[in-house]
């Protein structure tokens, strides 16, 4: 395990090409890595029905993730800071792909859920924090939008990929052959763990040792003294609350797919999965062009834009089954995707302008991970139990106003935000 020295460049001596080339590489890991763990949001009803699960249960599985991420964030900034990037993110590609075989057998309850705490250690613990330190390292100062924008919506374009590869597969498997829906699931996961094996192998021999630091210095501080620094910086936790906010919309989208599928306008599975993975493609299109947006005319300006924007377009879905429109309806669900993505795309990149002390940035990202990501742990709960409390589009409805509410906090916090960093200028 090798760890950063006071001896490695900083980021703004390393060639824009040898910069790019390394977050390219990354984006391609992230893109995926992390759809195998989400598969609800195209397939809820298939897993429900080949997995014999009840929508509570499902909660439950996805709230273990989320607690397995919880548990891993703040030893995975720790690691961030000490171990190679390339090392974790292989670790962390082939322990997914593993897990994702053993899934593919469709197992009981109990075995998943094992995998989907073992998919916890492995995206959150070893991967997470890695990947977001790499990218705030290489992107200059006045790079940090378009970097993170790129993470996410490049990111994106790696699970549009796939997601389309996987959805004509499910219907090649289920519709002409006529296979049944348990063949095409175990097609889908499959193709998913064998994708992360090989990208995993491929990253480990075509990446290079590299660990670069701004201003780095050796690590003598305490873990100790070190969290108590960051907890004592205001902006951290106003970045915190953000990312909090704003996870709460992208973990809403994952209920379009069932909730397209409920409203009353006839959409088959396969089309809601169809329209679900449209609206994976628009996700390059509002990190990339999130970020650029961020970087040109100011990343929490665009983030405040975003949380509003989103904030109306919930409420509007929720009106919108008994007026009856499918064509609007679809266009919304697209639209807070797209919202969903520019948020994603930014809310990292705001980091960088709290004057985070770069030796302890990951230890940062495992912190503000472990209140913005908390979500995790229990919105899936909150999910499943008004699913099968109010049956039907009316649970989704409550859960999405719950969602717009939480949005409206996260346009406040991000205007405090914007006045702090005005203040100190």
């Amino acid at each position: 395990m090798s760890s950063i020295s006071d001896t490695e460049i900083a980021a703004p001596s390393v060639s824009a090409r040898s910069r790019y080339l390394q977050l390219a590489l990354i984006v391609i890991a992230a893109g995926a890595i992390y759809p195998i763990l989400y598969l609800r949001q195209s397939y809820q009803t298939t897993m429900l029905e080949v997995l014999k699960l009840t929508n509570t249960e499902l909660g439950v599985l996805y709230s273990i993730l989320g607690t397995s991420f919880l548990v891993g964030y703040l030893p995975s900034g720790w690691l961030a800071d000490r171990v190679q990037p390339r090392i974790l993110i292989l670790v962390s590609m082939v322990g997914t792909g593993l897990l994702g075989l053993w899934y593919a057998t469709l197992p009981g309850y109990s075995s998943l859920l094992v995998i989907y705490c073992g998919f916890g250690v492995t995206t959150g613990l070893t991967f997470w924090a890695a990947t977001l330190k790499q990218v705030n390292l290489i992107a200059g100062a006045n790079e940090q939008g378009r970097f993170f924008g790129i993470l996410d919506g490049g990111r994106g374009l790696v699970e549009a990929l796939l997601a389309s590869v996987a959805i004509a597969l499910f219907v090649f498997t289920t519709e002409t052959r006529g296979a049944g829906l348990a063949m095409g699931f175990r097609d889908v996961v499959l193709l998913y763990a064998v994708f992360c094996i090989v990208v995993g192998i491929a990253y480990f021999a075509v990446s290079q040792p590299v660990a670069v630091e701004k201003g780095a210095r050796k690590r003598e501080g305490n873990l100790l003294a070190d969290i108590k620094t960051l907890l004592r910086i205001p902006e951290v936790w106003l970045v915190a609350a953000i990312i909090f906010c704003g996870y709460h919309v992208f973990l809403a989208t994952y209920s379009f797919s069932a909730y397209l599928q409920e409203g009353g306008f006839g959409i088959s599975a396969a089309m809601a999965g169809v329209i679900v993975t449209i609206k994976l493609w628009l996700r390059p299109v509002g990190g990339i062009g999130g970020g650029l947006l961020g970087d040109r005319f100011g990343k929490t300006a665009i983030l405040l834009l975003s949380f509003i924007v989103a904030a109306a377009s919930l409420v509007a879905m929720i009106a919108l089954p008994g007026i009856g429109s499918t064509v609007l309806f679809v266009g919304l669900v697209l639209l807070v995707g797209l919202i969903t993505y520019t948020i994603r795309g930014l809310y990292w990149a705001i980091l960088d302008d709290c004057h985070v002390p770069a030796n302890i940035t990951g230890l940062a990202i495992g912190i503000i991970s472990l209140v913005g990501y908390a979500p995790d742990t229990y919105l899936p709960l909150v999910n499943g139990y008004l699913s099968d409390r109010y049956p039907g589009i009316a649970g989704y409805q409550f859960y999405f106003g719950y969602i717009a509410a939480i949005c409206v906090l996260g346009a406040i916090a991000t205007l405090v935000l914007m006045a702090r960093l005005k203040k100190k200028g």
